[in-house]
């Protein structure tokens, strides 16, 4: 952390110690990985355990506190992405054997923030919260492919490492993302989850950049090529609905992306015999 960075990004940062892998600090590892001072780092702790972001865990540990917990439950309920994209997973689910997801981009991180299962559904390798692979997957293949070039390498070039399907070199990742924007939907087998496909859509909103996708998983035991076409369909139609809802009414009050405003039912679906179809917002 650089002298010049503020209280409040410092105080974050303190918080983004915090993983699935590493889920307890103390005082002194959280200095050790800071470099704070014990007199600023003890302030800060107070602050974050005063309002319940942080709470004291056995011996001199320290764990996420209930406050995270309450504004998970806030953001269930007010995200737009979500309200808007809700009645769709809920349809896919029910179509379909698999999970349906909503994902949100940020920063470098793909995120599930909500989702619908049916109930024969695989195990999904990434439950809500938990970061997914920037590298590898019909979501990051979506997200990517809708990005300016700059940025696609900005997030890709330290994951090298982790890169799997099409993504191997520059150039076929670069004929891929190209492929996919025409599509407007992208397949990958295996690349997340063993056994396991993923399709996957863009949900785009200001000046048509991304802020996540509608995807489902479906074991691959059970996908055949019928199938696999309506579920590309139905994922390429219903990302486009949601991403209209966004572009077309981006200065709308959040009431106006409610599902009272954009009620879905399976009507809204075109049966797996018909030809595709876009919804309209």
């Amino acid at each position: 952390m650089t002298s010049t960075s503020g209280s409040g990004e410092r105080i974050l940062a303190i918080l983004d110690l915090f993983t699935a892998d590493r889920r307890e600090w103390s005082p002194d590892a959280m200095m050790a990985a800071l470099g704070y001072s014990r007199p600023t780092l003890y302030r800060y702790l107070k602050t974050l355990k005063s309002a319940g972001y942080l709470v004291s865990a056995p011996g001199d540990g320290l764990t996420l506190g209930p406050r995270v917990t309450e504004l998970d439950f806030l953001m269930q309920r007010c995200d737009p992405l979500i309200t808007a994209a809700a009645p769709f997973i809920k349809i896919l689910a029910t179509r379909y054997p698999g999970v349906a997801l909503i994902t949100r981009w940020y920063g470098s991180k793909i995120l599930c923030i909500a989702s619908e299962r049916s109930a024969d559904a695989p195990v999904s390798s990434y439950p809500r919260g938990q970061p997914m692979p920037i590298a590898r997957g019909a979501i990051s293949r979506v997200i990517m492919a809708n990005l300016p070039r700059r940025d696609q390498d900005r997030l890709i070039d330290p994951q090298r490492d982790m890169l799997a399907g099409p993504n191997t070199t520059a150039d076929a990742r670069r004929e891929t993302y190209r492929a996919v924007r025409r599509m407007g939907y992208c397949t990958a087998w295996g690349e997340v989850t063993p056994g396991v496909v993923g399709v996957a859509g863009p949900i785009l909103a200001g000046e048509r950049m991304p802020i996540g996708a509608i995807s489902i998983t479906s074991a691959a035991a059970v996908m055949n090529k019928t199938r696999l076409a309506a579920i590309e369909r139905d994922i390429r139609d219903s990302a486009a609905a949601i991403s209209g809802i966004f572009c077309a009414r981006g200065s709308a009050p959040l009431r106006d992306l409610s599902p009272a405003n954009h009620t879905i039912t399976d009507q809204d679906f075109p049966a797996t015999d018909q030809q595709p179809r876009r919804h309209q917002p």
